[in-house]
C-alpha cells in the first residue's frame, strides 16, 4: 500500500500578506477554496490535496512555523527581526530561503510636522519614540548614539505624538496617506521590509520532496 500524501500547512496573515501572496500561491498550482474575508474558518482547504492554509495573526506566523503548527508560512521582516530578537537574536530556528518580494513597505520614523527632529537627534537630547517595533527602533537609535525613551503600543501608533505621549514614532510605511492624514511626516527611513517564506526545519526534513516543491515553486513565481 502507498504511503500517504503529506500534508503541508501553510501559516497566512488575512490581509495584504494573504492577498499578496494569492497570485504566488496559483503559480504554484495552488488555490484556495475559501475567502477568508466571507468565512469564520481558520484553516482553509485548497484545491491541491496535499496543502491546507492556517490564518493566524502576522506577528504569530514565525512561532506557528518554528513550533511545527505549520510546516512553512509567509512572515514580514519586520515580523521576523522582531521574533529573533525576542528570541536572543539569530533566526529563531526558522529556515528563510526566499524572498517572496510581497507585501512591500518600509519602516520610518515619523514625527509631528512642527517637531524639529533633526534638531533634537543632534543635540543629543532624549526622546521618547512609540512603536510596535520596540527591537528594530532600539537598535536604529544606539546606532545613532540617540538616547530614547521607548514606549510599546500595539496600534494607531499615530496618535502618540498628536497626544503628546511621544515625540517620535517608528513604523510601517506604505503610501504615507495614513501619516499626512494625522499631520505627521516621515522623518527617516529605517528599512525596507517584504515578506519573506518561512520554513519549518524539521518539516522541510520529514516531507522533504513535497516541501522543496513548493519552496521551489515559490521562488520561482517570486523571481
Amino acid at each position: 500500500m502507498p504511503s500517504p500524501t503529506p500534508i503541508i500547512t501553510l501559516a497566512l496573515s488575512k490581509g495584504r500578506i494573504f492577498d499578496d501572496a494569492l497570485p504566488l500561491l496559483t503559480a504554484a498550482g495552488i488555490e484556495v477554496i475559501d475567502d477568508p474575508e466571507k468565512t469564520r474558518k481558520l484553516i482553509l482547504a485548497t484545491h491541491h490535496p496535499g496543502v491546507r492554509v492556517l490564518l493566524v495573526r502576522a506577528s504569530d506566523v514565525p512561532t506557528y512555523v518554528e513550533q511545527g503548527g505549520a510546516d512553512l508560512g509567509v512572515a514580514g521582516l519586520d515580523v521576523l527581526i522582531e521574533h529573533a530578537a525576542e528570541l536572543g537574536g539569530g533566526s529563531g530556528g526558522l529556515y528563510l530561503p526566499v524572498d517572496l518580494k510581497i507585501a512591500r513597505c518600509r519602516i520610518s520614523v515619523a514625527t509631528r510636522a512642527d517637531f524639529d527632529y533633526a534638531a533634537a537627534v543632534k543635540q543629543g537630547s532624549r526622546i521618547r519614540v512609540a512603536s510596535k517595533y520596540t527591537h528594530i527602533a532600539r537598535q536604529h537609535f544606539a546606532d545613532k548614539g540617540v538616547h530614547v525613551d521607548l514606549i510599546k503600543l500595539y496600534g494607531s501608533m499615530e496618535l502618540a505624538p498628536l497626544t503628546g505621549l511621544a515625540d517620535a514614532i517608528v513604523d510601517l510605511v506604505s503610501t504615507g496617506s495614513t501619516l499626512k492624514a494625522n499631520h505627521l511626516v516621515e522623518v527617516e527611513r529605517i528599512m525596507d521590509i517584504s515578506s519573506r517564506l518561512v520554513v519549518n526545519p524539521a518539516a522541510l526534513k520529514l516531507k522533504r520532496e513535497p516541501m522543496r516543491q513548493l519552496i521551489d515553486a515559490f521562488a520561482r513565481a517570486a523571481a
